[in-house]
C-alpha cells in the first residue's frame, strides 16, 4: 500500500485571484514565501475579468491608460515569475480550518483552505476575496436557459470566438456594452437589447456604442430562444407595446451583471463590519493569528470603505510583511527596496 503524500504547506494562500491577490503574490515572492493563489472564477482578473475586461483603466500607477485585460496579463506575468508561487483557479474556498502541522512540533498548527474541490495548507492566510465570488444573474425563463451551452452564454465571453457570427447581448451594463463594442468589428451582426433607455455602464462606453454600428434596441427584452441542437434564433419583444421580432442569431450573450457573495466566508469566524467587510487593524490582521485582509473585502473600524485598485496594492504589500514576520517571528516587516531584491535575482540567472 502506497504512502500517503505529505501535502505541501505554503508560507501563504491568498484567497482571490484578482489584481490585489495576484499583487500580493508577487510581493510574496519578493520575500522569497512560497504562495499559493486561490479563487472560484476560472481565470484570473476577478472582478476585472468578470466585469469590464474591455474596458480602460486610468488610477493604476505606471499606466496612463490600460484595457482591464492587458493589466490583468501584466500582473499575472509578474506574479508567476516566482517558481514558488502557484495559481489553483476554479476552486471555490468554503472552509478555513486550524490543524496540526504536518511533520511540525507538538502544538504547531497550520491552517487549511478547504476548496469544492481540494484541501490547501498554508502557515498565513490572505484574504484578498474583493466583493466575494461571483455569479452571474440569470434570467427567469427556462425556455432561453434551456440553451444554455448551445449558444446561450451567461457570465465571460471571449469576444475573438464571435468572428463572423450574428450575436445578441442582452444588458444595459458594463459588461454588456464592453463586449458589443469588442465583438462589433469582427462579428457579422451585433445586436444588443436592453429593457430600458438608461445605462449603468460608463458615460463613455454608451457614447461609443450609440456611435458604433451595434444595432441597439432600447426597451425591448428576449421573450424565446429557437434552434434544434443550438441556438438559430432569438425572439424579442418591445415591452411598451408587446410587438415582436425574430432574430437570426449564432449567439445570445446574456450579460446581466454579477451577485457577488463573501458566502461561506462568513461562516469562519472572523469579525466583520456590516455583512461585506472583514475588520482588519493596521497591520491589515483580523481577529484570527496568521489571517489577514486587503483589498475591497477590507475595512478598518474608524475608516470609510475607499475600494481602489491602488488602495488594495497597499493594503495587500502590508499584510504580505507582517505574515512573512507571522512565518519568520523576529524578521523585519521592512523588506528591502525591490531594486536590490531584483538585482540579486538577476545575478543568480546570469550565473
Amino acid at each position: 500500500m502506497a504512502a500517503k503524500k505529505k501535502p505541501r504547506v505554503f508560507d501563504v494562500t491568498i484567497i482571490g485571484a484578482g489584481p490585489t491577490g495576484l499583487f500580493g503574490a508577487f510581493y510574496a515572492g519578493m520575500r522569497e514565501m512560497s504562495c499559493k493563489v486561490i479563487d472560484a472564477l476560472p481565470e484570473p482578473g476577478g472582478q476585472i475579468t468578470a466585469l469590464y475586461p474591455e474596458k480602460y483603466i486610468y488610477d493604476t500607477p505606471g499606466f496612463p491608460a490600460i484595457v482591464g485585460k492587458d493589466l490583468v496579463a501584466n500582473l499575472v506575468q509578474q506574479a508567476t515569475q516566482w517558481e514558488d508561487n502557484e495559481l489553483c483557479l476554479g476552486q471555490r474556498a468554503e472552509r478555513l480550518l486550524q490543524e496540526p502541522l504536518p511533520d511540525g512540533e507538538p502544538g504547531e498548527t497550520c491552517w487549511v483552505v478547504e476548496t469544492d474541490k481540494d484541501r490547501h495548507y498554508t502557515r498565513t492566510v490572505i484574504i484578498a476575496a474583493g466583493i466575494g465570488a461571483f455569479s452571474p444573474v440569470r434570467l427567469p425563463n427556462e425556455q432561453v436557459n434551456q440553451y444554455e451551452g448551445k449558444g446561450v452564454i451567461y457570465g465571460m465571453v471571449r469576444p475573438s470566438e464571435y468572428a463572423g457570427k450574428r450575436v445578441l447581448v442582452v444588458g444595459g451594463g458594463d459588461s454588456a456594452v464592453d463586449w458589443a463594442l469588442a465583438m462589433e468589428p469582427i462579428a457579422e451582426r451585433v445586436t444588443l437589447i436592453h429593457r430600458r433607455d438608461g445605462f449603468r455602464a460608463h458615460e463613455a462606453s454608451v457614447k461609443a456604442l450609440m456611435e458604433s454600428n451595434v444595432d441597439v434596441r432600447l426597451f425591448y427584452e428576449l421573450r424565446e430562444v429557437q434552434g434544434k441542437d443550438w441556438v438559430e434564433r432569438a425572439v424579442i419583444f418591445d415591452n411598451r407595446t408587446d410587438e415582436e421580432d425574430v432574430l437570426e442569431v449564432d449567439a445570445v450573450i446574456l450579460a446581466l451583471g454579477f451577485k457577488a457573495d463573501l458566502g461561506p466566508i462568513r461562516e469562519w469566524g472572523l469579525e466583520t463590519i456590516g455583512r461585506r467587510y472583514i475588520k482588519v487593524n493596521s497591520r491589515m490582521e483580523t481577529n484570527l493569528p496568521g489571517v489577514y485582509a486587503a483589498g475591497d473585502v477590507a475595512l478598518q473600524e474608524d475608516l470609510d470603505p475607499l475600494n481602489l485598485i491602488v488602495v488594495g496594492y497597499g493594503q495587500v504589500t502590508i499584510a504580505v510583511n507582517y505574515a512573512y514576520t507571522y512565518v519568520h517571528p523576529g524578521a523585519k516587516v521592512f523588506p528591502g527596496h525591490s531594486s536590490e531584491k531584483m538585482a540579486g535575482k538577476e545575478k543568480e540567472m546570469a550565473a
